[in-house]
């Protein structure tokens, strides 16, 4: 999802800082430290870490972004847990259009991750159809900004 939001907006961002942290710095992504630092103090820090970070995002950034960015964290731990539970595996078309992506961030080496390796011939055309959703992800991205 937030490779398409990337395609769409047009601009360029390294998802470095998913897997890097806050080695990653802002990784072209407005306020991505900031983001990353209250992302990993929400999942790993003690009550007064949480508070700063919440704190730093919400002077540099503002509210409205604060709560955005505690939403998206909520729904994104809401949904990994239920698919770590249930044991949703990962589908073949979802499989091979994130392959390059999944490898590049190491995800493949979280114990957690449930990827079904039957994916046919979904992961012979994953490349082009990463290529192909890129390309629609930006034409859309420009229209859109056409209207405004």
């Amino acid at each position: 999802m937030l490779r398409a939001s990337i395609e769409f907006s047009g601009k360029e961002a390294s998802l470095s800082g998913i897997a890097e942290g806050a080695r990653a710095g802002d990784a072209g992504i407005v306020h991505g430290a900031l983001l990353t630092e209250f992302v990993d103090a929400a999942l790993r820090g003690n009550s007064a870490e949480r508070s700063a970070a919440r704190d730093a995002l919400r002077e540099a950034a503002g509210s409205a972004v604060l709560v955005d960015a505690a939403a998206v964290l909520g729904n994104f731990e809401r949904m990994v847990r239920i698919a770590d539970g249930t044991g949703i595996p990962l589908d073949g078309i979802s499989a091979a259009m994130s392959d390059d992506i999944r490898e590049d961030l190491g995800l493949e080496a979280f114990e957690s991750r449930r990827v079904s390796d039957s994916r046919g011939l979904a992961r012979a055309f994953g490349s082009a159809l990463r290529g192909v959703a890129r390309v629609g992800f930006r034409l859309a991205g420009r229209r859109s900004r056409r209207r405004k």
